[in-house]
């Protein structure tokens, strides 16, 4: 059967207390609305539809290419909502599947289970359940002596008798699509809010004594929808819990999972290790055998096999394999460390290469800079890659030695095999084999091979 997907996504959200539409929230990296689109798209035919209504443009311009949209104006309830997908879903598939958008945890796995009692069902829908506790404003669900449901009665209609129920209405319904369009035409306005409720559908089948089937969850974090920050803590610690299971399922080890913190999309190695406090957010894949942490932060970036990352934060760099870090490193946006690079702690790096075998001591900036193979760069060393009005590039040669508190004032080349001494501010080209000194440097001999020293000098 051909199925129709319509998230409902038009609320105002005023209890989140934000302005930002309460669907583009983050839940581990992504607005909550991306991980239900996640969830339905192996189920849909096509492109979901989402009703849209509150924060529509900001929305819009998140679903674009992702989602067909339609605008609810007036926000007259969640039946109305529906009704605004009839132009765009009618006739077109067999069932219509009807969510709320402010459900991220929700699981394929779900939506095709609950698709699959429909399509068995003589009636002509089936709605997901879920048993609780705690009722979180949820309507209850009256059931009839064949098991099926007589009616969903809302939390503020609910007798004290009701409101004892522990089977709630989640929210999540799958209609046979020929018949839903017509009822949704005779559901009366609620007198008192003025609104159309998808609730009361459930009472027009009944009328027409036509059975209503349930699937109750097995996992009741599943229906923890979205209403307020506390809310979304619980959502973000549901996902992250998910997510870190499934890591260590793959072969990660994850020593506190409490405190590791893995967006959705991260992609981690086998017999990789995370230590507590270690964010991994964005676009990230870490290859094997790393150790990451603790207290680490990774963004947007990629690290290859058996590196070291010790108290450091990474955003936009790209390591290769081998590579020790920190601690207290940083790496900014454009920063590449090739293979077996060793960065000391208090060192930063911001649109460089470092060669293979690079090993930059600690107390160091590097920016806008290429440095080559088996280069040594000292402890204190800055390249001075800003005049005040343009960015310059400095580039350094291989097996380079650079002293400590060496100050590279770009643009400038240094050639290979060349040292600066202690404290030297380089302003000028340096040759190769070359030994500079001084402020600012000067060249005072020329090197042979790695140590030896001619006796001449070339003041």
């Amino acid at each position: 059967m051909k199925t129709s997907v319509v998230l409902l996504a038009a609320g105002l959200g005023t209890r989140m207390k934000s302005s930002l539409p309460k669907v583009l929230h983050p839940i581990a990296g992504k607005p909550m609305i991306w991980h239900i689109l996640e969830a339905v798209k192996t189920i849909a035919n096509e492109k979901p539809v989402v009703v849209i209504g509150h924060g529509a443009e900001q929305v819009s311009q998140f679903l674009e290419g992702k989602a067909e949209m339609i605008r609810q104006e007036p926000l007259l309830g969640t039946a109305h909502a529906v009704i605004q997908a009839e132009s765009h879903v009618k006739g077109k598939t067999d069932l219509v599947l009807v969510c709320y958008a402010d459900m991220p945890l929700l699981r394929a796995e779900t939506f095709q289970h609950l698709m699959d009692v429909q399509q068995k069902n003589k009636g002509p829908m089936t709605i997901l359940t879920v048993i609780s506790h705690d009722p979180r404003g949820f309507g209850r669900i009256l059931r009839k002596q064949d098991k099926s449901v007589q009616a969903i009665v809302e939390e503020t209609a609910a007798s004290s008798e009701q409101l004892s129920i522990k089977e709630l209405n989640v929210g999540c319904y799958c209609f046979n699509s020929e018949w839903l369009w017509g009822a949704l035409h005779r559901i009366q306005k609620n007198a008192e809010k003025g609104e159309y409720y998808l609730t009361d559908i459930v009472g027009l089948a009944v009328a027409d004594n036509l059975p209503v089937q349930a699937v109750t969850l097995e996992d009741s974090q599943e229906a923890i929808g979205i209403n307020s920050r506390v809310h979304l803590a619980e959502v973000e610690a549901a996902m992250r819990s998910r997510i870190n299971h499934a890591h260590m399922v793959n072969g990660v080890t994850l020593v506190d999972p409490a405190s590791t913190y893995v967006d959705t999309g991260v992609m981690i190695g086998e017999d990789t290790t995370i230590l507590p406090n270690t964010f991994l957010q964005g676009e990230v894949r870490i290859g094997k055998n790393c150790v990451i942490g603790p207290n680490t932060l990774i963004k947007d970036s990629i690290i290859e096999a058996e590196c070291s990352i010790l108290a450091s934060v990474l955003e936009g760099a790209r390591v290769e394999e081998h590579v020790h870090i920190g601690p207290f490193a940083r790496l900014r946006k454009g920063a590449h460390l090739m293979a077996g690079v060793h960065m000391g702690n208090f060192g930063e790096v911001k649109e460089s290469t470092l060669g293979p075998g690079v090993k930059m001591g600690h107390f160091s900036y590097v920016g806008d800079a290429k440095i080559g193979a088996e280069t040594n760069i000292g402890a204190g060393t800055i390249t001075c890659n800003f005049d005040g009005e343009r960015k310059h590039e400095t580039t350094i040669g291989e097996n380079a030695f650079i002293g400590s508190d060496t100050m590279l004032v770009a643009p400038l080349k240094i050639g290979d095999r060349a040292r600066t001494g202690a404290g030297a501010v380089v302003t000028k080209n340096v040759p190769p084999d070359t030994l500079v000194v001084g402020m600012p440097a000067r060249a005072i001999k020329k090197l042979i091979g790695d140590t030896g020293i001619r006796t001449e000098s070339t003041k």
